[in-house]
């Protein structure tokens, strides 16, 4: 990305029918880390998060629990809400698409691309996913189910709704993709360019009201609701104020540099559906959509049935906030499916975190209060190695934190090989400079730890700055 353009950075809106789980942390955490990252590099940023509140699914879901629909995504929102405190997120709105300012921007929305000739009615007679609420060919089928929902099967519906003509955007779909970087990984932009190649088809998006009310109604026709999706993709703009011109819109999504972050289930959504709706509706495309891969626990997908869903805040409660975000972070790979359970995670906390970073700290925090007179001068900040800057910028947050652990690793050997608490003992002088070396680096490996657990970050800068050990920054789990 150029320099010094304002940042617009979003995460896809989870919908609100379960309470969080640790994909949805993986990629809130990943969203907060490349925040606080470009702040860190004198960016101005506007993060944005949010809930997905309307759909078949949360009016099933609600229906049967006897709740009141908006009662009970206002319960879900809130859970999501909660995420903030729990893994120390920054950002900057909450955008929910019950809010009445979303509502009136999806309405827009669709009233502009009604206006460009891209939405026609039609009756329509198909196989329709209810996990991802949308219509599905057969060829997509896998054992004759939705390869996103395997335990679900298609339910055949028959209705008028009305269609996108997403066919009207096939060239520019495939000018758009062809642009290198406006995907990470690289492979997903090929499945998605490989995609649009093979050729587009209109998609629905609406729903009749007589089957399915809980939705933003379509402008002039009481009978039909939006469906999901055109909805709640809305929000990518709804949060900064548009339709309304200058203000956040037109300083971060028009001039700045848009950033958006996904599960690989969202490309069709996110790179082809979305972008083809804002082409229609005269506003920019965005810059960049980075996908991340999901997570299994054993080898296994993770459901409620199997009983291996792992919630975000049991891992809060077990390791920390920080040490939350370094597993996310360093042991999720950015691009592929990942494998955690609670084994390897108490490994990686233990190794990395308790033995490695805390014990370093430690070490190095106690020779400087025994041995230096004061504080070290405060460090020189200007710049980071590119290893670190080109891991961020590419999205590869497992490369960063490599990069700041072999840096921890090298500290810890430089104090295997130079020993100055005993060289101390015979040579002074040459003992003080070690530590105040290595006070120094632990400084810089604090403030690269910023981004990524923001409470080392300040802890370990504060303990130089009073030359003081502190306490121990991870406690070593019961057995």
């Amino acid at each position: 990305m150029s320099e010094k353009k304002p940042k617009y950075i979003t995460t896809t809106l989870p919908y609100v029918n379960a309470d969080p789980h640790i994909g949805f942390g993986l990629e809130i955490v990943q969203a907060d880390t490349l925040a606080r990252y470009y702040r860190l590099m004198g960016e101005e940023v506007f993060f944005t998060t949010g809930t997905d509140e309307h759909g078949q699914k949360i009016a099933q879901k609600a229906d049967e629990a006897g709740r009141d629909r908006q009662e009970y995504v206002d319960h879900f929102a809130g859970e999501f809400n909660r995420l903030k405190d729990a893994l120390n997120l920054s950002y900057d709105t909450f955008i929910r698409t019950t809010d009445a300012n979303h509502i009136a921007a999806a309405q827009e929305m669709w009233k502009r691309c009604d206006a460009a000739g891209d939405i026609y009615k039609k009756k329509y007679k198909g196989l329709y996913c209810v996990g991802d609420e949308m219509f599905v060919k057969e060829s997509d089928l896998v054992n004759g189910k939705c390869p996103n929902h395997p335990t679900q099967d298609p339910i055949e519906v028959e209705e008028e709704n009305y269609f996108f003509k997403l066919s009207n955007y096939q060239e520019y779909l495939e000018e758009y993709l062809s642009q290198e970087g406006v995907i990470e990984p690289e492979w997903r932009r090929q499945e998605a360019l490989k995609f649009v190649q093979g050729g587009l088809e209109d998609f629905s998006i609406s729903r009749e009201v007589s089957r399915m009310d809980w939705g933003i109604p379509v402008p002039g026709d009481d009978a039909h609701v939006m469906y999901v999706w055109f909805d709640a993709l809305t929000n990518y703009i709804s949060t900064t104020g548009w339709p309304e011109e200058n203000g956040n819109f037109t300083k971060f999504w028009e001039e700045g540099e848009t950033l958006q972050l996904g599960g690989k289930d969202q490309v069709r959504f996110q790179s082809i559906m979305w972008q083809a709706m804002l082409k229609s509706a005269g506003v920019a495309a965005t810059d960049k959509v980075f996908y991340h891969g999901f997570i299994n626990s054993g080898g296994q997908k993770m459901s409620k049935s199997l009983g291996n869903v792992i919630s975000p805040y049991e891992l809060v409660e077990k390791y920390g906030t920080d040490a939350t975000r370094y597993i996310l972070l360093r042991h999720v790979h950015p691009f592929d499916d990942s494998d955690l359970t609670w084994e390897k995670m108490d490994e990686y906390y233990t190794a990395n975190l308790v033995n490695g970073l805390g014990n370093l700290t430690a070490r190095i925090m106690k020779m400087a209060e025994t041995h230096l007179d004061g504080p070290i001068e405060r460090p020189e900040t200007a710049g980071f190695d590119t290893a670190y800057t080109d891991a961020f910028d590419t999205c590869n947050f497992q490369a960063a934190c490599d990069f700041v652990w072999q840096k921890v690793g090298a500290l810890d050997e430089k104090i295997t090989e130079t020993e100055p608490f005993r060289l101390v003992k015979t040579d002074k002088e040459a003992a003080v400079q070690i530590i105040k070396e290595l006070v120094h680096d632990l400084y810089m490996v604090g403030r690269m730890l910023n981004p990524i657990m923001p409470e080392a970050n300040v802890i370990i800068k504060e303990a130089v700055l009073a030359n003081k050990k502190p306490d121990n920054l991870f406690a070593r789990l019961e057995t």
